[in-house]
């Protein structure tokens, strides 16, 4: 057996988050044959859960085919959970991981969902839930996926990473279906660039689509923008197999492709004439806007080239056009491919 922990049985999983992909994921779980509570900060959202209405907020039109059950305490969610699935946004995972941390039982496996670099430290989420909950075991699920997608039983596959080999089998056999097949992996480093960095490329993808460059543009500057995640992740310690894989190009493919991805979608808005300011003001950013700075800040640590990361980076920033910064891609010098 690999690592110092003993294997692990897992029957009962927690859900933390309220939203379209934790309520996928818990309906996932369930199917699987585990035990599922859902931790929601909204009442109205458990409330809905208990009654067996789904989540109609945000998974409208999807009925919840598995029993699961809803608390708004998270003391309740964690008694005796096997696993955690912590499902918020990728910048509140510090602060999740520190309520989390009283209530969790020592060597309690918890999985990331979410996808981002500290914004504030520029520190993988795994890094970050191992300073903020340092009795727990990390682990990471990313890859193709849309919460509607997976809600409704479509086939999905994703990559679920763990530094224990037996730990992350364990944990991709407990979700696993025959319409959801986790991968196990032990490149957490890897699965957590690729989730990261593809929502700063998307943005770049959905302008480029919103411009009406056409489908020649966007598949270039899909493939240079997974030259600039394979080259971050390399120096970071990420396995090139990891990279061309699920978490990486997998998942990199889907989300500058949609309009379903939160990231293209605002890319897409951007390209079709609307502000930086304006789509803020909407509401709820794309978690690609928050990670842009910073792993452009990361690359440069490490002495990576990320035009577009940077040219991303800069449009959010107001520091130039979108026009411009699409330009200036297009008439970088000319150099051998590789």
């Amino acid at each position: 057996m690999s690592g110092q922990h003993q294997p692990v049985a897992i029957d009962r999983i927690a859900v933390i988050g309220g939203g379209a992909w934790a309520s996928a994921l818990a309906l996932t779980a369930a199917r699987a044959g585990r035990q599922v509570m859902l931790w929601a900060r909204d009442p109205r959202t458990v409330q809905a859960i208990n009654a067996g209405e789904g989540n109609p907020a945000y998974l409208p039109g999807i009925a919840f085919d598995r029993a699961i059950t809803a608390t708004g305490d998270l003391g309740v969610a964690l008694e005796r959970a096997d696993a955690v699935l912590l499902v918020t946004p990728a910048q509140t995972t510090r602060a999740m991981a520190e309520a989390l941390a009283p209530h969790l039982a020592p060597a309690t496996p918890v999985v990331l969902c979410a996808k981002g670099i500290e914004r504030d430290t520029g520190l993988l989420l795994g890094e970050v839930l191992s300073q903020a909950a340092p009795a727990c075991r990390p682990a990471v699920l990313s890859g193709p996926s849309f919460a509607g997608d997976v809600a409704r039983g479509l086939p999905t596959a994703v990559t679920l990473a763990a530094a224990d080999g037996d730990l992350a089998d364990a944990l991709s056999q407990a979700l696993a279906g025959t319409q959801f097949r986790p991968y196990a992996s032990t490149d957490l480093v890897g699965v957590q660039v690729g989730g990261a960095l593809k929502n700063v490329l998307a943005i770049a993808c959905g302008a480029v689509a919103g411009k009406g460059w056409g489908a020649s543009a966007l598949a270039a500057l899909t493939a240079r923008g997974f030259a600039e995640l394979t080259r971050l992740g390399l120096a970071l310690g990420a396995r090139p197999e990891t990279l061309t894989g699920l978490s990486g190009l997998g998942d990199l493919v889907l989300t500058c492709s949609s309009p379903q991805s939160r990231n293209f979608a605002f890319g897409l808005a951007l390209g079709e004439g609307r502000s930086v300011a304006e789509l803020a003001a909407g509401g709820k950013l794309a978690e690609g806007v928050h990670s842009a700075a910073i792993a452009v800040d990361l690359a440069a640590r490490h002495g990576i080239e990320m035009p577009i990361g940077a040219a991303v980076s800069a449009v959010l920033e107001g520091r130039i056009g979108l026009d411009a910064a699409l330009t200036g891609l297009m008439t970088r010098p000319l150099r051998r491919e590789a």
